[in-house]
């Protein structure tokens, strides 16, 4: 009997103390979770929207060099049509961004439930 009742109380006497030392705690948080994920998807965006526009800087000068310093039409036809798809590609990656920035502060009221 007092070999069981020492096994619970090295037991379930820390795990039951720790358990009311964390639920006592109160945290507060600077953001809501809305908040955060939005300041996430935002950055990351920048963050692939600046690289994309990089990106397509340097394609379409190795496209238009390749183009000039090609000799022959089968390759200019070629750069001309990686050029296009090049900023087809990065026009609809900042499409995207406007098309956020503009439509979601028009929308901003109506996700709530009155």
């Amino acid at each position: 009997m007092k070999w069981k009742m020492k096994q619970i109380l090295t037991r379930v006497l820390p795990i039951s103390a720790y358990l009311l030392l964390m639920l006592a705690t109160q945290v507060f948080a600077a953001e809501d979770m809305w908040q955060v994920a939005n300041r996430i998807i935002v950055d990351v965006y920048n963050k692939i929207a600046g690289i994309s526009t990089v990106l397509a800087a340097l394609m379409t000068t190795v496209c238009v060099v390749g183009m000039k310093l090609s000799n022959n039409q089968q390759k200019v036809d070629q750069s001309m049509d990686w050029l296009k798809r090049i900023w087809i590609a990065w026009a609809i990656i900042n499409g995207i961004g406007a098309f956020l920035a503009y439509v979601r502060p028009l929308l901003s009221g109506l996700n709530t439930i009155e």
